[in-house]
This record gives C-alpha cells, structure tokens and sequence, in this order.
C-alpha cells in the first residue's frame, strides 16, 4: 500500500466561518482528506497578531470553528484537528526559526504591507505581526508537510516557507525538514452581500450556521445589477453578486436559464433570488442539522480535539528532537 503524503493547513479563529470559508478553503479540504494524510489546525496563535489588544473571543471561535468543520464534513477518522496553542512545540520552531530567518525576507512579504493599509485602524507596529510568517512555517515544517493547500495570494508564504526550510537544512547540514509544495486551488470567487470581497469586517456574510429565515432575509437584499432599475429592463449577470452564488449553488441548467431571463428581462431579480434562495438552504441544510447535534454532543467534539491535540503534539515532539540535535541543543 503506497503511504499517503501529508498536508497541513490552518485557519484563523475570527468569528463565525461564512461561505467565503466554505467554498475558499473548506469544501478542498473535505475533498483532500479523500486523498492525503491531512493535519488541519486552528491557528489561534495568530489570531493574536491582529487581535492581541482584544483576546476575549479568541477561544470561543476557536470550538465554533470545529464545529463548523465537523458540520461541514471534516471527519476526524481521517484527518488530524487539532489547536495550535496546545502544540508548544510550535512556539520553540518558532523561536529557532526566527534566529535563521533574515528580516528583508519577511519585510518583502506582500501581505505584510497589504494588511498594514488594510488594518491601519490597529497598531500592526509589533514584530508578532511582522514574524507571522515564520510562526506559520513553524506550524508547517514541524510536522513534515509535504504540500500545503493554498489560494494564489497565499503562494508567498509557502514560498518563504520553503526558503527557511532550506536554509535550516543547510546551516545545520541535516535533512530535518522536507521542502513543502504549494498545491494551489481554484478559489470560487465569492463576492459577499454588496459586492465587495466577503468579509466579517465589512459586515456582508453570510454564515454556514445562519438560521434559514436570515438566510432568506439576506439574498433577498443582495445587491444585483445596478444598471437593472425596472423590471423589465435587461441586465447583465456578469456584474451582479446573486449571479455568482448561482454559479456555485445552481444547476448548470438554472444558471443557463437565470443568465438568459436576465439579459432578456425573461425574470426578475426576485424570481432570481427566490431560485437562489432554494439552493442555498438545500446546501446548508444538511450541515445545519449535523451542526445542532453537535452543539449538543460537547464532550464529542472535546474528544475530537484532544485525540487530534495527541497525534498532532507526538509528530511535533518527533520533528524537535532533530531540530535540537541539529542546533546542539539536545
């Protein structure tokens, strides 16, 4: 039997995870762990590198995520989920990858100086903020990852990653890590409710948890074609934000047909949403149902963690044992 590669991926724990999350990363992972040995992680750490002056929700989202990712089909029988803080093995990488790690390399990060425009409102003047990247090449190498699932803006990283990686291996003239490769997807492009990138900053999700009638309230308020004013003036479904929901969530031939009634002023914008409505909550439903048992079933979903904190902390020891032979520190 071939031995399965293994992968890792993390997400933030910020709030409540919306369909941007499920579509952008979650749905791959499910399909992934089909394929690969996975590790999928809550990066609680580096939430505090945005959010440290306010902490207080961090370990709440950090169990709403699980539950998500149970929801959603994860299946801990063949993946590792586990807590990054819970791995101290984390922050030890960390600090030793940093001594190796040249500042220009992380100064040179795009998104550094993205966020820092984007987040100008906090003081992101911290060298947390500014060593993130190496914290989340320690979450990588630690446990031998041979790939890493990411979007394109995310290839920087990986990239870094590999850098460090190899200047380790080098310095210490050891083959501790392996080299990781980016296995890059296909993101959906899913605009949130007013057209711009889906984000809880911007206040325009719409969440996997969202009860059905808010759902209901949201879509119908979603901003369509602006050029379409009247009912029976036609539109055009490139530029209207339900339009790219249909694409995900509707048969080919609804969108064929929604597409058609739109520039031919066939249907309107309500019969539109009223479509998209359906097939939404016909995704959703089933992860709602399997999302209420377990909040019910907390100790099942403790469980969970803790096995997957154990199988994830006994590969993080394995990896430091070569870490602190190869810098003397054993």
């Amino acid at each position: 039997m071939t031995e399965r590669k293994r992968i890792l991926s993390g997400m933030r724990p910020t709030g409540r995870l919306h369909l941007g999350n499920l579509h952008g990363a979650l749905d791959n992972w499910i399909q992934l762990q089909q394929q690969y040995e996975c590790f999928f992680f809550v990066a609680d750490w580096h939430a505090l590198t945005t959010e440290y002056a306010t902490p207080g929700q961090i370990r709440e989202n950090t169990w709403e995520m699980v539950i998500d990712w149970l929801a959603a089909g994860l299946d801990p029988a063949q993946s590792t989920l586990f807590i990054q803080s819970d791995i101290k093995e984390h922050a030890e990488l960390h600090l030793l990858l940093s001594m190796i790690t040249p500042l220009p390399w992380l100064e040179r990060t795009p998104t550094y100086k993205e966020q820092l425009q984007q987040l100008d409102q906090k003081d992101l003047s911290t060298y947390g903020f500014l060593g993130y990247p190496v914290l989340q090449a320690a979450d990588i190498v630690i446990y031998r990852a041979h790939g890493v699932p990411v979007g394109k803006d995310q290839l920087p990283h990986v990239e870094l990653t590999r850098e460090i990686a190899r200047r380790f291996n080098f310095m210490y003239e050891r083959e501790v890590f392996p080299i990781p490769d980016a296995l890059l997807t296909e993101v959906p492009v899913l605009p949130g409710l007013d057209g711009r990138k889906m984000s809880k900053s911007y206040g325009n999700c719409i969440f996997i948890s969202e009860p059905e009638e808010s759902v209901k309230d949201k879509i119908s308020k979603m901003m369509t074609d602006p050029q379409r004013i009247r009912r029976n003036d036609p539109g055009d479904p490139e530029v209207c934000p339900v339009f790219a929901y249909h694409k995900l969530y509707s048969s080919p031939g609804q969108v064929a047909d929604v597409a058609r009634g739109c520039r031919t002023a066939g249907i309107g914008c309500v019969e539109c949403k009223q479509i998209l409505m359906h097939n939404v909550l016909s995704r959703l439903g089933p992860i709602h149902e399997r999302r209420l048992k377990l909040e019910r079933e907390t100790d099942r979903v403790r469980e969970v963690v803790l096995t997957g904190n154990a199988a994830a902390r006994k590969e993080a020891a394995l990896t430091m044992a070569e870490v602190r032979k190869a810098v003397g520190m054993s």
